[in-house]
């Protein structure tokens, strides 16, 4: 009987590493089985551009199955619980699944019913998120008759996705309301728990020297307490308050739900894992991979492509019975948008800051921590990437899964 590989989650890390696999497991020896809930994969990166009407829904929306290999099963179901000990999982239509490899890749979700007072009745009124195709689709349609009047973007609690999203949705409002000649009725302020506009201070810096260059208030170490909808006012835990009259926030992230109820996670249900061979830390048959791990590392889709090429190998070398790589760095680089048509790009991992110099090459075309209109060209060729390369597991000519040491000045 032929073993099985399966695979919780169909979106990046999921899809990444179902193609990688199906080129790497004999196919009379491995079946192969992905389930998500969805039969829509969703460009998420794409939810930025939604609210700005830069993107259409068809641009980020594809069918979750043109995307996997024809001999995959592919089945659309809830995962209920994770029973490790059995090897199976249970889903929520009372089927049970059995496994020889499990592959974790449930990504995280927004969780806005964890502070309190955000799902008040003004939630997607007055109080908008853009981190979910819905929230997105609903802030485009406040934004094309906002006038005016304090726009408050907000950063729950990290991690979250993409951790430089709520910065590049505050430059793009920036450049919105001046090109639709209100920005001088707006007042912009950006909200943080952190103590910089970014977690590495480098990074910090030269964003947070953007955000006073484009008059946006930086308001930092704010954990918010609470959403006071009754006065249109964000409390944090210290006392103070900043008031709005739009609220733009990213809620708390945490793991899937099914995480949480086969007691898994953490705290915010992300699952323990070996930060640099990608093993659950409890379970060696259990690989967790993108947004569902604990690692230290940025919750974004480049980190997901770089693990999977680690993993892969992993996966191979645990079939095999072979010690599995201590390879992954923490690596990770991403397009930031700053308005105007220009964007930075930044390079890092678990042990290095982004740092200025070339990208991918050593005489570009790329320039990191810089702003430019190329690696704004880039941020916007990337889509074309990801549904023709990046999912479909294809390596990226010139980019490591491994960061180099920068070169110091």
């Amino acid at each position: 009987m032929n073993k099985h590989l399966l695979i919780l989650g169909g979106g990046t890390a999921g899809t990444m590493m179902t193609n990688h696999l199906r080129r790497r497991l004999p196919a009379h020896e491995w079946r192969m089985t992905v389930v998500d809930r969805s039969d829509k994969h969703l460009y998420q990166p794409g939810f930025l551009f939604l609210p700005f009407g830069k993107y259409e829904e068809s641009d980020i929306v594809r069918q979750t199955r043109d995307f996997i290999p024809h001999d995959v099963e592919f089945l659309q179901a809830e995962v209920d619980l994770l029973k490790p000990e059995d090897h199976a999982v249970a889903l929520k239509d009372g089927r049970e699944l059995h496994y020889d490899v499990l592959i974790v890749a449930t990504g995280c979700r927004t969780a806005p019913e964890e502070t309190e007072g955000m799902l008040g009745p003004k939630w997607r009124v007055n109080v908008h998120d853009f981190y979910t195709l819905d929230g997105a689709r609903a802030l485009r349609d406040k934004l094309k008759s906002f006038e005016g009047g304090r726009v408050v973007i907000h950063i729950n609690e990290m991690p979250i996705k993409c951790p430089v999203a709520p910065l590049e949705f505050t430059f793009l409002a920036d450049t919105f309301f001046r090109e639709r000649g209100v920005r001088d009725k707006v007042t912009l302020t950006y909200v943080t728990p952190l103590s910089g506009a970014f977690t590495k201070p480098k990074a910090a810096k030269k964003l947070g020297h953007l955000l006073t260059d484009k008059g946006i208030e930086l308001v930092t170490d704010f954990v918010a307490e609470k959403v006071d909808q009754e006065i249109n006012k964000l409390v944090c835990f210290d006392g103070r308050e900043v008031p709005y009259d739009l609220l733009v926030t990213t809620p708390t992230n945490m793991g899937d739900e099914a995480v949480r109820r086969s007691a898994l996670g953490d705290d915010l249900d992300f699952i323990p894992t070996h930060k640099h061979t990608l093993q659950s830390i409890e379970y060696p048959d259990v690989f967790v991979i993108g947004d569902a791990t604990n690692l230290p590392a940025s919750k974004a889709g480049s980190v997901a492509h770089f693990e999977s090429e680690t993993l892969t190998d992993n996966v191979i070398r645990h079939i095999q019975g072979e010690p599995l790589k201590e390879e992954f760095d923490g690596h990770s680089n991403c397009f930031v948008e700053s308005g105007n048509g220009k964007a930075l790009l930044i390079d890092f991992n678990y042990e290095y800051e982004p740092h200025e110099g070339n990208f991918p090459f050593a005489f570009g075309p790329m320039k990191l921590l810089e702003e430019s209109r190329l690696n704004h060209l880039g941020k916007l060729a990337f889509r074309h990437i990801y549904w023709n390369v990046l999912l479909r597991g294809w390596p990226l000519p010139g980019i490591s899964r491994q960061k180099k040491k920068p070169v110091e000045a």
